[in-house]
């Protein structure tokens, strides 16, 4: 059995097949969990969300092809919402988590990286950390091809102005 039929199986409301789809995506979201919390534990909390709220919503799916990007905007949705709740709640706490990291260069992207918004953020995570297509971009970000090349070109010319002013322009 493919892997479409398993998620159409799934999205009829086979509970094995659901399991089989989740198993099938783990590894990749919780990479993009990882790359937006940046803490296993959170992390791993993110993937039980995740998975409940796919196992309530799976039904809506409605193109079986696009599962990973319905998952992948489900946990960055979620992911997004936790960064704003810590951001309330102590923003002190994640530059103290990010001071800890003792890598120089890590940390100039990190500031980098957080100089962006969040929509930008969100394009550069999925395009560099999880090697999603470009085509598969446009879909979740529901804009066409060339508008998220163009925007991922002026994102790295961001950033490499960025690292230039702090003389780390090798990384970009």
């Amino acid at each position: 059995m493919g892997e479409i039929e398993i998620v159409k199986r799934a999205i009829a409301g086979d509970d094995e097949s659901f399991l089989l789809v989740m198993q099938f995506n783990k590894e990749a979201l919780y990479r993009t969990a990882f790359a937006f919390l940046r803490n296993e534990h959170d992390a791993l909390e993110a993937m039980q969300e995740v998975t409940y709220r796919a196992y309530k919503k799976i039904h809506t799916v409605k193109e079986p092809c696009y599962i990973n990007t319905w998952l992948t905007r489900i946990m960055m949705n979620y992911c997004q919402d936790q960064l704003k709740k810590k951001k309330r709640f102590s923003n002190s706490e994640l530059i103290n988590e990010i001071s800890v990291n003792n890598d120089l260069v890590q940390f100039e992207l990190q500031e980098a990286l957080n100089k962006l918004s969040e929509q930008e953020q969100q394009l550069v995570y999925m395009k560099y950390f999880q090697n999603t297509k470009i085509k598969d971009i446009a879909v979740i970000e529901n804009i066409p091809e060339g508008t998220v090349k163009s925007r991922l070109h002026k994102i790295l010319k961001t950033l490499r102005q960025h690292l230039t002013e702090k003389g780390e322009v090798d990384h970009v």
